[in-house]
């Protein structure tokens, strides 16, 4: 089985001088989710070579046992320094693909060219796309049958709440729930914070950091039953 990691590669939070970049729990732990049960895995990021880390996430207080162990894996780290282009990538090498989240992909995959084309060729191609926290805001320009891929379907992802949590609701380029609701989605959510995972068809999300886990392991149960 083979998957496609996506990251972004944009380093620059808004206008306020400071850096994000993508969340490491919400890589580590899939990362190892999907490399523990086999997956063969390709990273890839729109820039290529090593994406930025969101220094935030990497503080004291967010440590997780995925982000330990990640930095005591030398293939991991090698892994992750070195992804791919995201414009070399083609849904046909790939059963699936999975976003990792952080405030970066807001500013850069959200509209990418190459992300949009690349999702929805995996999507029309029958095969199941997952993305957690801020990474279903990449869903914003996707379309499937000439109308936005998430509407009428069943998402999850980062809250206007949490974003309140975090004091940047007026620096991001758009709010994830809101954005999601424009586009006709059904926004499902539990508290803040809390991890929620949804699957809709072939389509999974998680609603922040902490659903980073559920999120792996629920794309991987959906193409257990593909394979079935």
């Amino acid at each position: 089985m083979k998957l496609l990691m996506v990251l972004t590669s944009h380093d620059q939070l808004g206008s306020t001088g400071r850096k994000t970049g993508f969340w490491l729990e919400e890589f580590a732990a899939p990362y190892f989710v999907f490399r523990d049960a086999g997956v063969d895995l390709t990273l890839a990021s729109p820039k290529g070579g090593q994406p930025p880390v969101d220094p935030k996430s990497d503080m004291p207080e967010n440590q997780t046992d995925s982000m330990a162990r990640f930095k005591q894996d030398a293939v991991a780290q090698k892994a992750q320094a070195h992804t791919a282009k995201l414009a070399d990538m083609k849904a046909a090498d790939f059963d699936t693909v999975f976003y990792v989240g952080g405030h970066g992909p807001m500013w850069d995959l959200a509209e990418n060219a190459n992300s949009i084309a690349l999702i929805e060729s995996f999507y029309n191609s029958g095969k199941p796309v997952a993305l957690v926290c801020h990474s279903p805001g990449v869903l914003r320009h996707v379309t499937h049958h000439g109308a936005p891929l998430v509407k009428g379907k069943r998402v999850t992802g980062f809250t206007n709440g949490e974003e309140e949590d975090v004091h940047l609701t007026k620096v991001v380029p758009f709010l994830v729930e809101d954005e999601l609701l424009r586009l006709g989605a059904i926004f499902e959510k539990v508290a803040n914070w809390h991890p929620f995972s949804v699957v809709d068809g072939r389509l999974v999300t998680g609603q922040n950091p902490a659903s980073s886990t559920s999120a792996a392991y629920a794309l991987l149960s959906v193409l257990a039953q593909r394979v079935d």
